[in-house]
């Protein structure tokens, strides 16, 4: 499909357009984007799964975990780590669309200003729920396992989704300023150091007092303790950092900041256009 094939070509003198009908519009573009060219969202649901075997099996049995078998800590960490894998697939859909004047031609339409932003977040937020299936698989083949209850399961799910949602509103509001699909793509790589500043892969108990700050106070520090914690795989630190030994609080707060911050700036950076 041509990059700039449009919301169905929907006329323009199309009385029932809705905000509501507008989004789910934008969105049936988005997911038939994605499947004419899955490359960005192969290689953000793929990477948590090759980080599972690397890390796995390969460093796996030199890093220890107190009272914990180092896969089963590894997994909801690398779930955590996709959640934030947002910011990259929001920030390069966006920038594709504005560098190659989709956005100019659907703000030439009779449609919602936030109707687009919405469209393309919302579509993300679906290919994530689908694409996490097979990390959940590989990794319970490889020995992880809910020890919790399945609301609490269902809870973890929710905030995983929660904050992919937010950190794709974060994506998109830069691949809005942005404008240019290789500059995003170059940052977008660069997002992928910020599990790495986080708790998602290694303990954050013995780093040094202010690295460890930054990594609690990470984003991601949270919501992998969230689902460490609902999955009944670990419990929070109580001597870190308050996002960090109150995990859930400490998700559904970053979730809704991020949410408060880069919506209104999204869809005014939308309506705005290059200007």
């Amino acid at each position: 499909m041509s990059s700039t094939t449009l919301v169905h070509e929907r006329p323009a003198t199309t009385a029932a357009s809705t905000p509501v009908a507008d989004a789910l519009a934008v969105l049936g573009r988005h997911l038939q984007r994605i499947k004419a060219a899955p490359g960005v969202v192969i290689l953000t649901q793929t990477m948590p799964i090759t980080m599972l075997l690397f890390f796995g099996y390969v460093f796996g049995s030199a890093l220890a975990v107190p009272g914990q078998e180092y896969r089963a800590f590894l997994v909801p960490g690398l779930m955590a780590a996709t959640a934030a894998s947002g910011i990259m697939t929001g920030m390069f859909q966006a920038s594709q669309d504005c560098h190659r004047g989709v956005m100019d031609r659907f703000r030439t339409l009779p449609m919602s200003r936030p109707a687009v932003p919405f469209g393309q977040t919302a579509a993300d937020l679906l290919t994530t729920a689908v694409g996490m299936v097979p990390l959940i698989l590989v990794g319970l083949a490889v020995g992880w396992r809910i020890e919790g209850g399945p609301l609490a399961a269902l809870g973890a799910f929710g905030l995983l989704l929660l904050l992919r949602f937010a950190t794709s509103w974060l994506g998109c509001w830069l691949g809005l300023l942005i404008r240019n699909e290789e500059i995003a793509g170059q940052l977008g790589s660069a997002t992928f150091v910020l599990p790495l500043l986080s708790n998602a892969y290694i303990p954050t108990g013995n780093l040094p007092g202010w690295l460890r700050a930054v990594a609690e106070w990470n984003p991601i520090s949270a919501m992998a303790s969230a689902t460490r914690d609902l999955f009944g795989n670990a419990s929070p630190a109580a001597d870190a950092a308050w996002p960090v030994a109150h995990p859930v609080a400490g998700t559904l707060a970053w979730s809704a900041v991020l949410l408060a911050v880069f919506v209104p700036l999204s869809v005014r950076r939308y309506a705005r256009g290059g200007e």
